[in-house]
């Protein structure tokens, strides 16, 4: 397996931090003419996942290997990102969508080996919800196509776990977390012995839990202020940022789109994913449902199950070449 040329970049958001982005493309296949893609991740999690796959082809690998220059950006206070200033503004749903993801698109263009001038986004769980948010709070974005994959946009109906543990804005924006990574380094494997303990999240039939000492890699500590965002998200029911109401402003939108989810998500109900493809303002719209009633996938499922290369990078892949 030819193995991918990799670059590492630390870029300036003018808000005291440097971004980690991360640009990947195959040697012997790269295609100039083709749009640059940037993957954004979402909750509790950093890029790592995107180029790492427990049994198969990672995301970025299929991507790449159909021509694709392949970027993945770690946001605030995710992955290998870091302050450049003492008590430098923290992380925030609006900080991630109007600050950090305009720094990051912006820098693609001015550093990619394409030719074209905007970037196809590719959101992950929440990483879709701050895209679309992005597009919502910065009208002169730089984005061509946008792929979203498990994401909410308007919740309909919350899962009673999440209403519970965010009945709170307040509180939930008071309590830090800490050991987030290690304590599912510890809960995976035994959690992994009770199947059905894990269904809200994942479908262990089918996902190599062998490696979950490299899985866990994607998780970081969620930040309080993510939290009571998310809290106030889930009383409002639309997310309301700047004042600008984001499932009413995405009727301005008319980039392509494809919604990406799993049949049996316990963390984003359907009507959350859906919601976008009632609120967009465009044409071009598509989307797809992984799963069947015999083979049923989760929410993680879409990322790092066996079936994932196939079911999920590949049809993903074949929308986002069509529309170059």
């Amino acid at each position: 397996m030819t193995p991918l040329t990799v670059q590492e970049h630390f870029v300036a958001n003018n808000d005291g931090w440097l971004l980690h982005l991360r640009q990947a493309w195959h040697p012997d296949r790269y295609d100039p003419a083709a749009r640059p893609l940037l993957i954004v991740p979402g909750y509790g999690m950093n890029a790592f996942i995107f180029g790492f796959h427990p049994r198969g082809t990672s995301m970025e690998r299929a991507l790449a290997e159909a021509g694709f220059e392949v970027w993945s950006v770690n946001l605030r206070n995710q992955g290998d990102s870091r302050a450049t200033m003492p008590r430098a503004p923290g992380p925030s749903l609006r900080a991630w969508a109007e600050v950090d993801l305009m720094a990051a698109t912006d820098a693609v263009v001015q550093r990619t080996r394409s030719t074209r001038d905007r970037v196809d986004l590719i959101g992950a769980s929440l990483g879709g919800s701050v895209s679309y948010a992005h597009l919502a709070l910065r009208p002169e974005h730089r984005v061509g196509a946008v792929v979203t994959i498990g994401s909410p946009l308007k919740w309909l109906t919350v899962p009673t776990l999440f209403r519970l543990a965010f009945a709170s804005p307040r509180l939930v924006g008071m309590i830090p977390i800490s050991g987030a990574r290690r304590m599912a380094h510890t809960a995976f494997p035994l959690l992994a012995k009770v199947p059905r303990a894990l269904d809200l999240y994942m479908n262990t039939s089918h996902v190599d839990l062998a490696s979950a000492g490299e899985l866990v890699r994607t998780i970081d500590d969620p930040h309080p202020r993510i939290n009571r965002d998310i809290a106030r998200w889930f009383q409002r029911q639309d997310l309301v940022l700047r004042g600008v109401n984001v499932t009413d402003a995405l009727r301005d939108v008319d980039r392509p789109l494809l919604v990406v989810r799993s049949n049996r998500d316990g963390i984003v109900p359907d009507d959350a994913a859906v919601a976008a493809l009632e609120a967009w303002g465009g044409d071009d719209i598509e989307t797809m449902k992984i799963g069947d009633d015999v083979e049923w996938y989760a929410h993680a499922d879409l990322f790092i199950s066996n079936g994932a290369p196939e079911h999920v990078f590949a049809p993903i892949t074949d929308w986002l070449l069509r529309r170059q």
